[in-house]
């Protein structure tokens, strides 16, 4: 049994891998590759379908543990997988309506993949591999961030227009790798019984017990899953820690969607511009597996403050924001071209603001991520819910403002969030250090 969940886990990763490389890689070049369409019909932007991924996103979350409690987490992954790709395939040819409806799709269906994988994950760990697990996982997963943007920059750095040949050809590598991906899902065996010893309290396996057991309905489901939501927001430390996860995922949309674009419209950079994309993406997904793998280890061995790790994480942000401040263009989010930055665009500096990024989001979550743990052990679900939800609330509203906003004011509100988001985390350290007399948290 043991053996069988090791490779569970491993396959799990690898399948994530495999469809977060396809659907990532498209975010960081979707609205590039939009500006180069020469369908004089197609209307879409981007930054719209985006916004309506992390919109449903954050509306879904409330039903996906119903979901997956009723189709169970294997298959509501594989079903999940299917309409990820569908959202890759879209771009091959690309339309309107399909392109909106493939967002609206795929929002519901991250919902219950991540729910999905949550529970996949759990029952295949106990109290003594749950840490070793979840590392690996992330491990893999943040792979993602590294092939499709090397193909990227592989194939198109010395573009300056992505013809319609090269674009399909894209498209259609990465609808088979999600494929791949999802396949893979299907080779994942089921586990029917949790150790008799684990230690793990996961709420979202009492769900699925009880709905099981009790027949609950779905509608039950969903409004006991919100009220306990709602109870929990209304605390003064998950308000508080909300700031920091809006924060969270104003960065998310600027990392993942809107600077990458911003590199392929800025001009100085001349025919290397599109291949600058995928670097970029890479030093991005660098940072993220250099911090996550870092501070991991140091809050685990008690010699790094969580405090301290943030306090970094808004360090190497704002030196990030100020470096893009100064050599990227302001027009270039909004498709403009005409601008001139305060210093000459150098794709050095433009990657190391890059892996800046990386590693500033990763000291972030990691420590959002464990404070969670910290504060809620005994509903882990409701906790993680709401971060998922004010988190995918924030990055659709990012990418909304994204088609209106030039640069400045876009590094503006991130560099303000960052603030009030640190001062927020400090001050429910400062809360439970007074409550509980902890000297490390």
């Amino acid at each position: 049994m043991g053996h069988r969940r090791v490779i569970n886990v491993y396959l799990l990763g690898v399948a994530f891998m495999l469809l977060f490389t396809a659907f990532t890689t498209c975010g960081n070049i979707e609205q590039t590759v939009i500006r180069s369409l020469t369908n004089t019909s197609f209307s879409g932007s981007g930054y719209n379908s985006l916004a309506i991924i992390y919109g449903v996103f954050s509306v879904s979350n409330l039903i996906a543990p119903s979901v997956v409690a009723v189709v169970g987490p294997k298959m509501s992954m594989v079903f999940s997988g299917v309409v990820y790709s569908g959202y890759v395939v879209s771009f091959c040819e690309p339309m309107t309506w399909s392109f909106y409806i493939a967002s609206i799709l795929i929002g519901f269906a991250a919902a219950v993949l991540w729910t999905a994988q949550e529970s996949f994950l759990i029952l295949n760990s106990d109290s003594t591999t749950i840490n070793r697990n979840t590392g690996t996982f992330w491990a893999l997963l943040q792979c993602s961030m590294l092939f499709g943007n090397l193909y990227v920059y592989l194939q198109w750095r010395d573009t300056t227009v992505i013809s319609d040949h090269d674009r399909s050809t894209f498209f259609i590598i990465l609808s088979i790798i999600s494929l791949a991906g999802t396949a893979i899902l299907l080779t994942l065996k089921n586990i029917k019984h949790v150790d008799s010893n684990s230690e793990i309290n996961d709420p979202l396996l009492q769900d699925s017990r009880l709905f099981k057991e009790k027949a609950m309905s779905t509608l039950d489901q969903i409004t006991s899953e919100f009220r306990s939501m709602l109870r929990l927001f209304r605390t003064k430390n998950m308000l508080l820690l909300s700031v920091t996860i809006m924060y969270s995922g104003l960065v998310l949309t600027f990392y993942s969607g809107v600077y990458g674009t911003c590199i392929g419209a800025t001009r100085q950079f001349g025919p290397v511009a599109k291949g600058l994309i995928g670097l970029s993406g890479i030093f991005i997904g660098i940072g993220e597996i250099i911090g996550g793998g870092i501070f991991g280890l140091l809050c685990t061995n008690n010699q790094f403050r969580r405090t301290s790790a943030i306090l970094l994480g808004v360090i190497v942000h704002l030196l990030a924001f100020y470096l893009i401040f100064l050599i990227i263009p302001g027009d270039t989010p909004i498709g403009g071209a005409t601008s001139e930055p305060y210093l000459t665009p150098s794709p050095a500096a433009a990657l190391v603001s890059s892996f800046l990024l990386g590693l500033g989001d990763s000291c972030f979550n990691t420590q959002l991520y464990s404070i969670l743990g910290i504060l809620y052990p005994q509903q882990s679900g409701p906790a993680f819910a709401i971060f998922k939800f004010v988190q995918s609330i924030s990055a659709a509203v990012a990418f909304g403002y994204s088609n209106y906003l030039v640069l400045s004011w876009q590094l503006l509100i991130l560099t303000s969030f960052c603030f009030f988001g640190t001062l927020s985390f400090f001050t429910v350290k400062k809360i439970e250090d007074s409550a509980s007399g902890l000297q490390d948290f």
